[in-house]
Parts: C-alpha cells; structure tokens; sequence
C-alpha cells in the first residue's frame, strides 16, 4: 500500500472512530431551575428522606430525579453499612431484584427487533417444555377434607412470548394451589441467584409444575421473566449475563450493574435492612448476599438478579424516556418503546387508573388512585423497597434506591412521588 493510501485509510479509521457513538462516565448535570424544576422545593426530598433515615424508618438511601436528560438532583442519605458507620455515597451498590425485569424486558424487545422472535410467539418454540402445560385449579370439594385441594387441568392454550411480558401466563413464585409441588422441586420464591446450576435448568423443571391460571386469563405476578431471560440465552445463543452486557449495560456505560458483584466493588455494597420488633429498620443478616458476591455464579435470573447503582439504572431510563436512544446509542426503536409502555392487560391489571405493558406498570387515567403524576408514566420497583419511574409528558426520570426488606408499612415511596412532582416549576405538558 503507498504512503498515500495508508494515510487516507488512516485518517478515515480515525474519522470512523470518531463518529461512534462515545457516553460520558457521569451522566449530564444541571442546576433544577435551567429544566424547569426548583432548587429549594428539591431539598424537601432530602429533608424528608433524612427524617426517615434519623427516626430509623430506613438505613440508608439515594434519590435521583432527572429532566429533559439532565440529572437534577441526586443525594445520598444515611449509612451504607451501619457495621463500619460509613456514609451512604451516591455510587453506592443496591440489589434491584425486580428492577431486573425492565432490563430483561428490552432484552426480548432487541430480539424482537431483529426478527428473531414475535410477542405471539409460544414459548414451546424456543423452550421446548412448554409444549404442554398445565393449570392446578382449586377444588371445593376437598377444601377442608384430606387431598392436595386442588385438580390439574390442561392449559386451554400454550402460554406466549407477550403473556410472560405483562405477567398474564398464569404463573406465580410457587404460593399458588399447588405450592406443595413448588416445594417438593425446590422452586419457591423470588431469589434464584444462590443456585449452583444454570437457569434453564430451573426453567425446565418449572415447565412441568401446574400453574396458578389459564394463559391469558388472570394477572399473576412470578416467573414470567426469568423464562424470559432464559429465552434469551436460548434465541441468543449466549448467556442472558453476557447478552445483557454487549446489548445494553456496556452500550449504555453501566459500569456498576451486573448479576453477580465483582470483589473489588463489595466495599460499595449498600447492607440490608428488615423492620424490626420496635418498628424500625434494623440490620438484617441476609443469606442471599453470599450469592451475590462469593456465590457459585451460575444462575442469571432475569426476573429479579442484578445489582446497580442509581445512576445507572437512569442511564437504562434515560434511553427509554427518549424513546430507545441514549448518548447516540440506539438500543431500541421509538415504536418498540411506545409498544412496551401501552396497557397490555385491560381489566385483569387491577390497580386503579393503571394498565401493565410489556414490563411496566402505566399510567391511563390520572386521579384514579390519588397520587400526582402524567398519563402515559410507567415504572415498577424491587424486594428491597427500590421503585423508579419515568414520565416522558414531563420529561422525567427518577429512581429511588435503598435495602429494606421487608418494607412493611414504609410510605417512603409515595412520599417521594408527592415531593418530585411537587418540585416541578413549569410543566412541559403545558408547552
């Protein structure tokens, strides 16, 4: 090749370079009042979540709110590890448990995407166990008497790609009628990142236990995700860890979200709180963190397994908020967002005003449950008390992260919804 040539290869190597896409480490930050939100009616977030923290309601916690991209605001309160009295720091680590199925849900959409799966799909044509399932219906007539209390019936159908996308396959965490059999496989609650084998193993033999309902018929929240994070791996070809990693965390620069905890970063590990006998938040000593960071390291469980911090769980929101692009990553399509954030469930999602899509709940009808909001802002949470949302009328992302679990009787989550909202200074609905 002549000097000529390699210098103009060069230069267009360099250009080519140049033109992808580059996400800085730190997401944008701005003063509240450039993107129409107030500095000092933002400081009652912290003076309310530092009350908490102070009557002992939580250990510890970091909020961010973020609009038109920018990150507004973003505090960190309490401790991290009541154990060492270190602070609580905004990078901080949270299991997000359930905050894992927004992750896994965009992971079928990319599939989907690519034409290499529908939403109508059965699930028998990836995970051939599905072919066949069944349906434990609860039986009067032994209620009371000796028996299981229950008749497993055939399914009326086979179950979908879009029924275990908005949670209507039928299928629970195993405390259904038949959670005798749940507990004979060993197949029970929501937590399946301890277990020394892969996930589809898990998935294979979930397939042959009856299910809570007939496909299509009733909202039950479970499995569903998981099957979706081992469909991945299967119409992938990769592991749902290693397809999450070059599709979405390393795209999105989500350098802190992963399925298992790397050794150097347990030192930012947010600990676990319970509620304890005076009711308030007390240390609790959580067999599950051994899993996440000196585990066996073998099940990635899409329904509810990684662990991030709230910056990085707002860099995923941020992408979906501006309709499937973030920092000139295109990780999604405009449509396939506006898919995934419709009601897909009608009357059987029955918490008021709100429908289920692919992966979260949505807003249709405002003032149905009395908390401030935007038609069209959808979101969910995880176990341990994590809640996010988004509101794309509002330009809005927030993302609440602490560890309390359980979190029974917390409000700390409406609180949080009255105080963001009320911060808003100028409506974009408006414009």
């Amino acid at each position: 090749m002549s000097r000529t040539k390699s210098f103009r290869f060069l230069t267009l190597a360099l250009l080519m370079g140049l033109a992808l896409p580059v996400i800085s480490a730190d997401l944008p930050k701005v003063r509240p009042e450039i993107v129409g939100l107030s500095t000092e009616r933002l400081a009652r977030i912290g003076e309310v979540m530092q009350k908490y923290v102070d009557e002992g309601r939580l250990g510890g916690a970091v909020a961010l709110v973020a609009r038109s991209g920018k990150v507004a605001y973003l505090q960190a309160f309490g401790t991290l590890d009541p154990r060492t009295g270190a602070p609580m720091p905004t990078d901080a680590v949270f299991r997000i448990a359930s905050q894992t199925k927004a992750v896994t849900s965009v992971a079928v959409m990319i599939l989907f995407e690519e034409g290499k799966l529908l939403l109508s799909d059965p699930v028998s044509k990836y995970i051939p166990e599905f072919m066949t399932t069944t349906v434990a219906v609860p039986d009067e007539i032994n209620k009371g008497k000796k028996g299981p209390g229950y008749t497993i019936v055939p399914s009326k159908r086979q179950i979908t790609v879009r029924d275990l996308l908005t949670h209507t396959a039928g299928i629970s965490y195993g405390d259904g009628p038949a959670m005798d059999l749940y507990k004979q496989a060993g197949i029970r609650g929501w937590f399946l990142a301890d277990r020394a084998e892969p996930v589809g193993e898990v998935i294979k033999r979930l397939a042959k236990l009856p299910f809570d309902a007939q496909p299509g018929e009733k909202f039950i929240y479970g499995y569903n995700t998981d099957i979706l994070g081992y469909l991945v791996e299967v119409v992938s070809g990769m592991s749902l860890a290693d397809f999450v990693r070059k599709r979405i965390t390393e795209p999105l620069a989500m350098a802190d979200t992963s399925f298992f905890l790397p050794e150097e970063k347990a030192g930012r590990l947010s600990a676990v709180y319970g509620i304890g006998r005076d009711g308030k938040a007390a240390l609790v000593d959580d067999p599950k963190d051994a899993a996440y960071v000196k585990g066996p390291r073998m099940c990635y469980a899409g329904g509810a397994g990684l662990l991030s911090t709230a910056e990085d769980y707002a860099r995923l929101l941020l992408m979906l908020q501006s309709g499937g692009e973030w920092g000139g990553v295109h990780v999604l399509s405009p449509k396939s967002v506006q898919l995934m954030t419709v009601d897909h469930c009608g009357p059987i999602y029955t918490s008021p005003g709100q429908g289920f899509g692919l992966g979260f709940w949505v807003t249709k009808e405002l003032g149905r449950n009395g908390e401030p909001g935007s038609v069209g802002a959808f979101g969910w949470g995880g176990a341990y008390h994590t809640t996010y949302w988004v509101d794309p009328a509002e330009k809005l992302v927030v993302v609440f992260m602490t560890q309390l679990l359980p979190a029974t009787g917390s409000d700390a989550h409406a609180k949080l919804k009255a105080l963001v909202y009320q911060s808003i200074v100028e409506s974009f609905e408006k414009r």
